[in-house]
């Protein structure tokens, strides 16, 4: 049996936490934009972290598993 867990929470927290996607952290005119399909370099930075803690949380911390 296959572990799919991993391969799928990344590519969801991917493509939800793209900056510009859904929200942008920091926004060009606000603290927090919405569905603005912008970018800014401190707004990359930020997702980068977020996305690098919302993994270690699900994959080390609540250590989950999906078996197909």
């Amino acid at each position: 049996m296959n572990d799919w867990a991993a391969p799928l929470i990344a590519s969801a927290l991917f493509a939800f936490l793209s900056p510009g996607m859904v929200v942008q952290m920091p926004g060009k005119n606000r603290p927090v934009d919405f569905l603005n399909m912008k970018t800014s370099l401190p707004s990359i930075f930020v997702h980068a972290v977020l996305y690098g803690l919302l993994l270690i949380l699900f994959f080390v911390v609540l250590n989950i598993h999906l078996y197909v």
